[in-house]
């Protein structure tokens, strides 16, 4: 290769597809921390004689009503940049705060729950169900993906005012939701290894 042609080559990736391969490669390694926890919920459970029904101790109405919440606001997060794609910006808006307004609720719920269950005497330090070590697993593994959420709802509010400003456009909100669909994804697979099986 000689100098010209090393000056003149060109990254295939543009401007704005930095941004989502960022994503992708925070979300692979994020995906990798869950991976981790979940394993370790699945080997202490199987190595426990006394491990509590999760069906029991933890009820599935309000988780279900939980997942079902994350479902729709990733539904809005599409509606939202669907509509920022179109260019009308009051309709991505609005979709992208009910996105928010959607985790929101869903931060709420998780902390009535977590303190219904502090209440019941889950702690850290054990359970009147069983294995001392649910309590531990139960609250790092929620409350990890609590603390995605978060930062997700944070993300969201940060993308609406880049967007209202004019700064942030269809690329920017397109990486918000791919965050977005991540964390609801992820809570999906909670909810089945942590609640249901």
């Amino acid at each position: 290769m000689t100098n010209d042609e090393a000056y003149s080559y060109e990254s295939p990736l543009t401007p704005e597809s930095w941004g989502k391969l960022g994503m992708w490669i925070f979300l692979a390694a994020d995906a990798m921390s869950f991976g981790g926890l979940l394993a370790g919920y699945g080997a202490l459970r199987y190595v426990s004689q006394n491990w509590p029904d999760p069906k029991t101790a933890l009820g599935i109405n309000l988780t279900a009503f939980m997942t079902f919440l994350l479902i729709c606001s990733s539904v809005t997060m599409v509606k939202g940049l669907s509509a920022v794609k179109r260019g009308d910006m009051k309709w991505g808006t609005i979709h992208l705060l009910l996105t928010m307004g959607g985790g929101i609720v869903f931060l709420g719920l998780q902390a009535y729950e977590w303190s219904h269950l502090i209440h019941e005497g889950m702690l850290l330090t054990g359970n009147p169900w069983g294995s001392p070590l649910f309590g531990p697993t139960f609250y790092i593994t929620t409350g990890f993906h609590g603390l995605h959420v978060t930062g997700g709802v944070l993300y969201l509010a940060l993308t609406v005012l880049m967007l209202r400003t004019g700064k942030w456009g269809a690329n920017e909100v397109e990486i918000t939701g791919l965050y977005w669909h991540f964390v609801d994804l992820i809570w999906i697979l909670v909810f089945t290894f942590i609640y249901l099986l």
